[in-house]
């Protein structure tokens, strides 16, 4: 996996020098625009509803109460551990639906790129037509409802062991590689759908090879520096991974 992972990142560096190469800007900012303004009116609502979650979170648990019954310090800090780890895990769920919502509003635009990023690699620079991008671009929505659905039973499932003292610290960290995983795989997949993988055999691949999706998801989220650039550098990175990878 760990080989997959530098694999994917060291897709990302040649994404940059790529999209300077073939003067791809114009491909960049409008996922790069959507994706930021999903992001900030994201951020806006969970700033306002996130404490409150947690409020009630320990409201409907007492937990409070069991910290001043036992008058436990140690107890006490674990419990506004727990909160911080509900909290961190809320703003990853908030994460997950807003990258969702840009896979799908921004499929079109994401199966364009990853075409044109393929014709270019192939000596091809006519630009694609609609007609093959548009079935991409269905694919790509159908299998991002599908990584939302799986995602979110594990969401759930973590937002509960969150809850557990010591062992739910580690919560976010899992959930930050799930995210990682799920927005990977939906960009790597854009560029297997043109090897003539199957949505199945994209899934079975990517299972197979999670390394690939990791890398691209990690730095995505770093890219997040800069959050204008980071969804159409994931897909031009993703179709290059792809193209590396189709023998294997």
């Amino acid at each position: 996996m760990l080989k997959e992972i530098v694999i994917a990142i060291q897709s990302w560096g040649e994404a940059h020098h790529f999209i300077l190469k073939h003067k791809l800007w114009k491909w960049v900012l409008i996922p790069g625009l959507i994706y930021t303004i999903l992001f900030v009116i994201g951020i806006y609502f969970f700033g306002r509803s996130a404490t409150d979650v947690v409020g009630y979170i320990t409201h409907i648990l007492h937990l409070g109460d069991w910290s001043q019954r036992f008058h436990n310090s140690f107890l006490g800090f674990l419990f506004t551990f727990a909160g911080i780890t509900i909290w961190l895990t809320l703003l990853l769920f908030y994460f997950s639906f807003l990258k969702y919502l840009c896979l799908i509003i921004g499929a079109p635009v994401f199966a364009y790129l990853s075409r044109k990023t393929e014709s270019i690699i192939e000596n091809n620079e006519s630009n694609p037509g609609w007609d093959a991008i548009w079935p991409e671009a269905v694919r790509g929505i159908k299998m991002a409802l599908r990584n939302c659905g799986w995602q979110t039973v594990y969401l759930v499932a973590l937002l509960f062991l969150a809850l557990i003292p010591l062992i739910g610290w580690i919560t976010p960290l899992i959930v930050l590689f799930m995210e990682c995983y799920y927005y990977g795989f939906s960009m790597v997949d854009y560029g297997l759908a043109r090897k003539q993988f199957s949505a199945s055999q994209s899934t079975h691949y990517i299972g197979r090879h999670k390394g690939l999706a990791i890398g691209n998801g990690i730095l995505f989220y770093l890219m997040h520096v800069v959050v204008i650039f980071a969804p159409a550098y994931a897909i031009v990175a993703g179709t290059l991974t792809a193209h590396k990878v189709k023998g294997n």
